[in-house]
């Protein structure tokens, strides 16, 4: 009973704490509810985990004596076909070189990457016998190389099986994994923080995933001095991904309604629902991303800017990466693997592709006017952490000032309008909603319970957006 009554008074000092308003006391209140509750199936309890992360201009130069602190003799390199030109990859062949450590670059990771690039990436990795893994580049790499370092370091093990379910079999990671370092050269997916690795599965023409806290790097480097590559387009996109990052998490399930709870902790998702921790880094990052995005995408030479998006995508990536997204990326998956002709400026891809960033992006406002009903004061907070003044607006119109918020920054930002200017028509809908369904450790963290009707109905609006 000691042990309980300290917790019921921590949980009571929290609850005093009013982040964006009464709303985190409230998640606090109801966690201490559900402590210590053995009949309950629901979750009563949060876990905190990210990368260790090192930010600063140069601090690349650095990979040399990482990889050997981490003991590594044989190094794995990935990147894509592009960077593999730029300073990026080249100053981590340097450092490499300086510390006097044998190196591979393997220069295939695909842009938006499938099955079909994981298992090219994997099949290296293992043939490699490499103990320590380098990413350099956006999330598509990061992803890349944490698929590669998770099979290659078990070779008995099947394609689908870390697969999430129930597409694919969702086993627990329990070999260990050689040392990542994951040097990100965009600013936007956060992938450097968190233990997910998505890709297109092609036989089913629809995005699916890994997500296990065992995948995430050992080591994030975050060196703003990589972002002045960056072309525009890449840095819009990317830059949104940050924004649906932290709305979707901030306006999740909170963690104490997910269920059922796990009979063994090694089991509890990554993706846990809001929680008093996630709460701190999504809405940093989106009052952030609201004061910086725009010099970050149109002035390629604002340093202060694109570094201060650099961070913001750290901040969402530790917030969705313990909380999680729900529908904009549940449907961004279907919207991403059944593109027919969308190319891109500023993608150097010689194949039909929507940005990740794009993808999430353009279902948005009617996703969250959908959310809404379910927690107003959650998202008029996400539309004051925007600069939306909701000085005595009305909680039932939370999800119109939020999807009016997110039109005009698209607009600003000069994101194509809305599903038909990706190719789509309603023809597709059928087609995009099946992709959706499987995608349940989104789905299920919607705050608003979904089903094929109301994802229809989010997809026929967002055919256009302006």
């Amino acid at each position: 009973m000691a042990g309980k009554s300290a917790l019921g008074q921590i949980f009571k000092r929290f609850s005093n704490l009013r982040l964006a308003g009464n709303i985190q006391g409230a998640t606090l209140v109801q966690g201490r509810k559900q402590y210590g509750t053995n009949t309950d199936e629901k979750e009563y309890a949060f876990e905190m985990a990210c990368s260790n992360i090192r930010y600063g201009e140069g601090v690349t130069q650095e990979i040399g004596m990482d990889c050997k602190n981490l003991g590594g003799r044989n190094i794995c390199v990935m990147t894509d076909s592009t960077l593999v030109k730029l300073p990026p990859v080249q100053v981590v062949c340097d450092a490499l070189e300086k510390a006097g450590l044998k190196y591979s670059v393997y220069d295939k990771c695909r842009v938006e990457p499938s099955d079909q690039s994981f298992k090219a990436a994997i099949d290296f990795a293992t043939k490699g016998e490499f103990d320590v893994f380098v990413a350099v580049g956006g999330g598509s790499v990061m992803d890349t190389c944490k698929a590669a370092n998770l099979y290659s370091s078990n070779a008995k093990a099947e394609f689908l099986d870390y697969v999430n379910a129930p597409i694919g079999k969702g086993l627990p990671v329990t070999h260990k994994l050689k040392p990542l370092i994951a040097v990100t050269t965009t600013a936007g997916t956060g992938s450097e923080t968190t233990g997910t690795a998505v890709f297109d599965l092609k036989h089913m023409k629809a995005k699916t995933g890994i997500s296990n806290r065992e995948i995430r790097p050992t080591l994030g480097i975050v060196d703003p001095l990589h972002l002045r590559s960056m072309p525009e387009r890449v840095a819009a996109y990317s830059g949104i991904d940050v924004l649906c990052h932290a709305i979707e998490s901030y306006t999740a399930l909170p963690y104490y309604d997910r269920a059922p709870r796990p009979t063994n902790p090694n089991m509890r998702p990554a993706y846990q629902g809001y929680n008093p921790v996630s709460d701190i880094w999504s809405r940093h990052a989106l009052e952030i991303t609201n004061k910086y995005i725009r010099r970050a995408v149109y002035d390629a030479s604002d340093d202060e800017a694109r570094s201060i998006m650099h961070l913001a995508s750290c901040y969402a990536g530790i917030g969705f990466g313990n909380a999680g997204c729900h529908l904009c990326h549940a449907m961004s998956y279907p919207i991403s693997g059944l593109v027919r002709e969308f190319m891109s400026k500023g993608y150097d891809d010689d194949h039909p592709m929507v940005p990740h960033g794009l993808s999430v992006i353009v279902t948005a406002p009617a996703v969250f006017e959908f959310t809404a009903s379910a927690c107003p004061e959650r998202h008029l907070q996400a539309a004051s952490f925007l600069g939306v003044d909701i000085t005595n607006k009305k909680v039932e119109d939370a999800g119109p000032i939020l999807g009016d918020r997110l039109r005009l920054i698209m607009q600003d930002l000069e994101v194509p309008d809305g599903l038909t200017s990706l190719g789509y028509t309603k023809d597709d809908i059928p087609n995009l909603v099946k992709g959706t369904m499987p995608q349940h450790r989104l789905t299920k963290l919607s705050p608003k319970a979904i089903d094929e009707e109301v994802i229809t109905g989010i997809l026929e609006k967002s055919l256009k957006n302006y």
